[in-house]
């Protein structure tokens, strides 16, 4: 492996790490693993934005989960670059459940051996919306089932997104664009 991908690893990780108040945590209630596998569009982020991982002019934004029967979740988070019409892009993290009271607290590994903890802080009932975010908040994924759910759910969603101490300004919307 190249030094400068470890580089680059290395800070996001450490990224991960820095918390400037007390770490974000992860939903209290049992997620269903089940129910929560599937499609997700990633209708708002603070993205990832390093030099070999970018995700930062991402349109069309999809995280797919699949449960393997060993335990170990396979995800893939495909995006068009720049534009609609722009290139496909996909990533192929693997993550596993860390803390099985609640299924809420997964590591996902994006290159060996570079692991971080992903945290549904969010989930409605319906299994409809999510929140992913990381300890330190540097990052969040805010995710629906629908890739248009109205103005006024993504507001919300930003809303809850902030009251739980992400930064307003650092989350952009991820276009979405679908035939119905």
């Amino acid at each position: 492996m190249k030094p400068h991908v470890n580089l680059i690893f290395l800070l996001f990780i450490s990224g991960c790490a820095m918390t400037k108040s007390e770490p974000l945590t992860a939903i209290n209630s049992r997620v269903d693993l089940n129910r929560f596998m599937g499609d997700w569009h990633v209708i708002a982020s603070i993205p990832i934005d390093l030099w070999l991982v970018s995700e930062a002019n991402a349109y069309n934004g999809v995280e797919s989960y699949e449960l393997d029967p060993d335990g170990k979740i396979n995800t893939t988070y495909t995006f068009r670059e720049g534009s609609f019409s722009g290139e496909m892009k996909q990533f192929n993290p693997v993550a596993w459940v860390s803390n099985t009271e609640t299924n809420a607290q997964w590591t996902m590994q994006f290159l060996w051996p570079f692991r971080s903890t992903y945290l549904i802080a969010h989930l409605d009932d319906q299994y409809q919306e999510t929140i992913i975010g990381v300890p330190s908040r540097k990052y969040v994924w805010i995710m629906t089932r629908d890739p248009n759910p109205g103005d006024d759910k993504i507001s919300e969603l930003i809303d809850r997104a902030v009251s739980m101490g992400h930064d307003r300004a650092s989350i952009r919307i991820i276009p979405q664009q679908w035939e119905r």
